[in-house]
């Protein structure tokens, strides 16, 4: 009994690190996840009293319950059944199939990472960019929203900055929970998403069964109330203006909607616009059929020189942010009272006419977006610059053209966000940041529009509002809207040397 037992170096090693490992998870994780847990819970129930819009108990539920929860779900299961019939394949395999659509589609919401990472990390890199502004058309109504509803926030899809920028203003009120395309789908930007509560989608999939999946996830987080927010057109704008809208979503969320249903649905119409979107020439690229494609690897070369110029004026004191990034939140629409109204009620209707249906409030929520979407001085500049084609304008001129294109939307209530005492100043900035991006030919204190970046200008042009477009095309301009100070011969060249520089409006940020 007390003789020695030798035992190889390498044998004492691993039951060393079994010995720790089961320590460790016995005694150490279990205490670990208690911690965790309990300061979790403690952020919710200050957020919870905190927030207009709680967080619903569905978020907060194990996304492996939800995953049971929808790949069980009867409707899924009757097309599964459906699906495995029309295809011959054995049910087991097709549910297999539906597990992994239904793993792939549901978040992993965590309430601190969400506020105490994504909240922090999307303040500060939007705040870096862009000078933000944020305006509520009508805080009452949004205010008097019944906290029990599920609000869907609709907004038009400006650039990919649009989740950061709209989860961030919109934390304060309530936690949003996005759909998100297959570009986001790389670790780890994965993992920190599906944290953030957003749901990826596979944006024109054809493939029934996962249809039905992803419907039936939608129409499970409306029917519990969970703030969602989506982008009806479906995809980023190409061309500045706003697109028809997808109705995808929209029927997913409505198509079950009735008088007895246990929660209203509130859109809240959002209008979101940028005095630079930093992917504006990749996107009129794509509307160029004859453009040569370009890999990855040039899509990553060129952001990584973009990252590194930014840097060297930063070191240099020269870099300024973007200009303005604005968000503008509209009346909200109640769909019990719209289906009041028009005696309706989506549950009832065959395909046809539900289809027909929502396609009809999805248009009525496009021309709500567009009433709010943000009037800003670079768009404002270039649909100046357009107007007067190759003309050579005045900065005075511009500014002036300007004011009163102010003027007309104050006008039309369009939402504007440039304070009046520094208006002059931003059209100054906003002429900067042309002339830096060398979208217009500076001579001598005047500017006209660069003729092959007309397609950039007019896509900033694009992004004002519908009603301000058609009244500045339709040539209603008072006297004196533009004089020409100088008009040369469209071929001069100019001679003006600018500096290759980044820069924007520098007002504070509120």
């Amino acid at each position: 009994m007390t003789s020695t037992v030798t035992l190889p170096l390498w044998l004492v090693l691993l039951l060393l690190v079994l010995s720790l490992w089961m320590l460790a998870s016995r005694l150490l994780m279990p205490s670990m996840r208690w911690l965790m847990r309990r300061r979790v819970n403690k952020v919710i129930n200050r957020l919870n009293q905190r927030l207009h819009i709680s967080i619903r108990p569905f978020q907060l539920t194990k996304r492996e319950a939800l995953i049971d929860r929808l790949a069980y779900d009867p409707k899924v299961l009757e097309a599964v059944a459906e699906y495995a019939n029309e295809k011959h394949l054995p049910r087991e395999l097709v549910q297999q199939q539906v597990h992994k659509y239904a793993r792939e589609i549901v978040p992993a919401f965590n309430a601190y990472i969400y506020y105490r990472v994504g909240y922090a990390l999307a303040r500060r890199f939007a705040r870096f960019l862009y000078s933000v502004r944020v305006r509520f058309h009508d805080d009452n109504k949004l205010a008097g929203i019944d906290s029990h509803a599920a609000v869907v926030f609709v907004m038009n899809h400006r650039s990919n900055m649009d989740y950061v920028l709209v989860a961030f203003l919109a934390a304060k009120k309530t936690a949003l929970s996005y759909a998100v395309g297959e570009w986001a789908r790389i670790w780890p930007l994965q993992q920190l998403i599906r944290a953030m509560g957003a749901f990826f989608v596979r944006r024109n999939s054809k493939d029934p069964l996962y249809r039905r999946v992803l419907e039936r996830y939608v129409s499970m987080a409306t029917e519990q109330g969970v703030c969602q927010a989506v982008f009806p057109e479906g995809g980023l704008s190409r061309d500045g203006k706003l697109q028809s809208p997808r109705l995808g979503i929209l029927d997913y969320m409505l198509r079950s909607f009735g008088p007895r249903a246990e929660r209203d649905i509130v859109f809240v119409p959002v209008g979101i616009n940028y005095d630079r979107v930093l992917e504006d020439r990749t996107l009129l690229r794509t509307l160029d059929p004859s453009a040569p494609k370009r890999s990855s690897w040039f899509a990553l070369r060129t952001t990584v020189k973009f990252v590194g110029q930014s840097f060297w004026l930063m070191l240099r004191s020269r870099w300024q942010r973007f200009g303005y990034a604005s968000v503008v939140f509209g009346s909200p629409l109640s769909v019990r009272s719209y289906c009041a109204e028009r005696q309706l009620i989506f549950a009832k209707l065959n395909k046809e006419e539900r289809i027909a249906a929502v396609a009809e409030l999805s248009q009525q929520l496009m021309t709500r977006i567009d009433a709010v979407v943000p009037v800003l001085p670079v768009p404002l500049a270039c649909a100046t610059l357009l107007e007067a084609g190759g003309t050579w304008l005045s900065a005075l001129t511009i500014k002036a053209h300007c004011q009163q294109l102010l003027a007309r939307a104050a006008q039309l209530h369009l939402p504007i966000v440039i304070p009046p005492a520094v208006q002059e100043a931003q059209f100054d900035a906003a002429l900067h940041m042309l002339e830096v991006r060398h979208l217009v030919e500076v001579r001598d204190g005047s500017y006209r529009a660069v003729v092959s970046e007309r397609a950039v200008l007019q896509y900033y042009a694009n992004t004002l509002p519908q009603a301000l477009r058609d009244g500045a095309a339709s040539g209603e301009r008072q006297t004196g809207d533009v004089d020409a100070l100088a008009t040369v011969d469209t071929n001069e060249t100019n001679e003006t040397t600018t500096t290759d520089t980044t820069t924007s409006a520098t007002t504070t940020v509120h």
